[in-house]
């Protein structure tokens, strides 16, 4: 396993196909977010939204063109062991590459949602922190793609074996760093939008 590009990783594996006889191998490449810890390929959550159906069209009003707020959210026990969650939403299809566009993290292991709308402070009531975005804004900051094809917009939910010491309006590259090896489960949401 390697570390790949800003934030993600790769898993390379040689399987040789006996069939085509001993010369010849498939190489195999599996991309995706941090890289998974033992624990967290066998553990299952799930990430929930009544703001828009996964997979289709986000609607206006969480995006750049309405109100911009953020979506509703909630999901199912985490497994064992779950000090704390974080949640990402960024747009792998930008133009610049994978633009950020929520950060929130030390959201408490009892949590299991986030109303629509929340503020965009960067410390929470419950103690919860947002990050800055690649708007160079705290909290959420919705879809905004340049006129064109759709984009794609993951929303990730990361539970944690501990609870994060970051600060306050920390970045994407901090956040990945303080969750590095400490993820048990992970679930996402992917929408789209155009302009």
């Amino acid at each position: 396993m390697f570390q790949i590009a800003r934030y993600g990783w790769t898993q390379v594996s040689l399987r040789r196909i006996g069939a085509w006889g001993p010369s010849f191998a498939l190489l195999v490449l599996t991309l995706g977010g941090p890289a998974p810890t033992a624990a967290q390929q066998t553990a299952k959550i799930e990430l929930k939204t009544i703001s828009f159906t996964p997979g289709g069209f986000i609607p206006e009003r969480f995006t750049c063109k309405g109100a911009d707020v953020s979506p509703a959210l909630t999901w199912t026990d985490p497994p064992a062991g779950t000090q704390s969650f974080a949640i990402i939403e960024d747009d792998p299809d930008a133009p610049s590459g994978v633009f950020v566009h929520w950060l929130i993290y030390g959201l408490p292991a009892a949590s299991r949602r986030l109303s629509e709308g929340i503020s965009g402070n960067d410390q929470m009531p419950d103690g919860s922190r947002q990050g800055t975005n690649d708007f160079s804004r705290t909290g959420y900051s919705g879809p905004c793609p340049p006129p064109g094809k759709p984009h794609r917009y993951f929303i990730r939910l990361y539970a944690l074996d501990v609870k994060l010491d970051l600060r306050p309006a920390a970045t994407r590259r901090e956040l990945d760093a303080a969750m590095r090896g400490h993820l048990l489960a992970q679930a996402e949401l992917m929408g789209r939008f155009r302009r």
